[in-house]
């Protein structure tokens, strides 16, 4: 399996930290999940998390196939290595507002609250939003989008994956 790390910038304000008040800031997720021509195609197991330098890994959203019966869907979880070392195997499944079904290809978006939800408060700083997907018969794939707290709304950070994973926005609004 081949592990891609991928980043791109769109424009300055995108790692600017400018005052915007916190608990105003929602941070918008577009996922693209490729369309893939495949013999044998699963729907990807899929993590979605924040890390800060000195605090703990945060996650914010986790699809798999959590109707598996007796709760089969949850063992393939460690797959998504990354973040099951970073939180995952800290985590009891399902977890409320956190684990969700697998996603079919094409666009996915997710939104985040701050001070709400698995987002919670976050203290100003540089985080990491982290992606990670992982397909049964397939490949495994990390894409990391940097950016500050709190930042300007409007700005967007995009990363292309290369593989399991396509284009990825994270556009911040008030």
């Amino acid at each position: 399996m081949q592990i891609r790390h991928s980043l791109a910038l769109t424009g300055t304000a995108a790692l600017g930290a400018l005052a915007a008040p916190a608990s105003a800031q929602t941070l918008n997720l577009g996922i693209t999940i490729p369309r893939l021509s495949v013999a044998e195609y699963h729907r990807p197991y899929v993590a979605i998390w924040i890390e800060k330098e000195g605090a703990a890994p945060r996650s914010l959203s986790v699809w798999y196939d959590y109707d598996m019966r007796n709760g089969e869907g949850t063992k393939w979880l460690r797959d998504v290595r990354q973040w099951w070392r970073a939180s995952g195997r800290a985590m009891k499944f399902p977890a409320d507002g956190v684990t969700g079904a697998t996603r079919a290809p094409g666009d996915q978006k997710i939104a985040f609250t701050a001070g709400k939800g698995p987002l919670g408060q976050l203290a100003p700083g540089n985080y990491t939003l982290l992606v990670e997907a992982a397909r049964e018969v397939g490949g495994r794939e990390v894409v990391r989008l940097p950016f500050a707290w709190p930042p300007k709304p409007g700005a967007t950070v995009k990363a292309q994956g290369g593989s399991e994973l396509g284009a990825i926005t994270l556009t911040f609004g008030k």
